[in-house]
């Protein structure tokens, strides 16, 4: 079943009754909404004016529900997830631990194949020249040790946004609208990493100290452009503000249409089987992880 994304950005209270959230709104506290938990797959709060049970995030991680909390700018900055909800992460996680600098250098290298395949897809759908990036996807090495994911970054973005653009996290507009769609797609790709048993703290290429889930982040690779489409359409149409319009067109991400190999799923379901094929990857069960394509 397809899950629901529900989004918070007024005042309410959100409770727990019979395994239902309970809304109300605290301009109108004689009217109450419920929805059910179990048809929940990614909630987010984001008004300081909300306030939210225990009980009911309790449920929700119980429930393997993304929650995710904005600041007073409207920008994601945290999440919840369920550190309990898989019968085999004793054993996935020996797998992860086992697996040699070469093992995760061969998925490094199919992961950022991907990436750029779908990137060059993109530009091709767009209109913008996308064969020039094939060079690049056709000659990645194991681990990637000749940067051809850096490399075809910096053409990526100039054919997708022009020349004068550059990729930087701390600015605006542009930028700013790719920031929270990768967010969004991160709190999903940890959704469905939690939920196959793996453990998001093992990376396969990002490694960093400050960074407590690498692991979801090489794993989302191959799935930016799915974001950069939706934020290209927005800017195309002149919408470069966090507006609670482009936020909502933003979230609709998660329902948005990845291929794989004789079937279509939509994306939420696509990280889903992303992820139980990287668990049987690490189990040497197979010997390729399922990958989205876009088209």
């Amino acid at each position: 079943m397809l899950k629901r994304s529900v989004v918070f950005s007024h005042p309410a209270s959100l409770s727990l009754r019979y395994n239902q959230l309970v809304i109300t709104m605290k301009d109108l506290p004689d009217e109450r909404r419920t929805i059910p938990i179990e048809d929940i797959g990614f909630l987010m709060v984001d008004n300081p004016m909300v306030s939210i049970s225990v009980p009911l995030l309790n449920a929700l991680t119980e429930n393997n529900v993304s929650v995710v909390f904005c600041n007073q700018k409207g920008m994601p900055t945290s999440m919840l997830f369920n550190l309990d909800n898989n019968n085999t992460q004793g054993e996935t996680l020996r797998n992860q631990l086992s697996a040699s600098a070469s093992f995760n250098k061969q998925l490094w290298k199919q992961i950022i194949e991907c990436k750029i395949k779908n990137q060059a897809q993109l530009l091709e759908k767009l209109g913008k020249e996308g064969k020039c990036l094939f060079p690049y996807y056709n000659n990645v090495k194991s681990g990637d040790s000749t940067n051809r994911e850096g490399t075809a970054a910096k053409l990526y973005w100039t054919k997708l946004f022009g020349k004068d653009f550059i990729r930087d996290r701390n600015q605006s507009g542009t930028n700013a609208l790719l920031n929270y769609g990768y967010t969004i797609l991160r709190a999903a790709v940890m959704r469905a990493m939690v939920s196959a048993g793996l453990f998001p703290a093992l990376g396969i290429f990002h490694h960093n100290r400050s960074n407590a889930f690498p692991l979801a982040d090489d794993m989302m690779e191959p799935y930016r452009p799915f974001v950069d489409e939706i934020v290209y359409h927005l800017t195309k149409n002149g919408q470069t503000t966090l507006t609670t319009e482009v936020k909502g067109i933003l979230i609709k991400l998660l329902y948005c249409d990845t291929y794989f190999i004789n079937v279509t799923r939509p994306l939420s379901v696509g990280l889903t089987m992303t992820m139980a094929s990287l668990v049987k990857y690490y189990a040497k069960e197979v010997k390729k992880i399922s990958l989205p394509l876009l088209k």
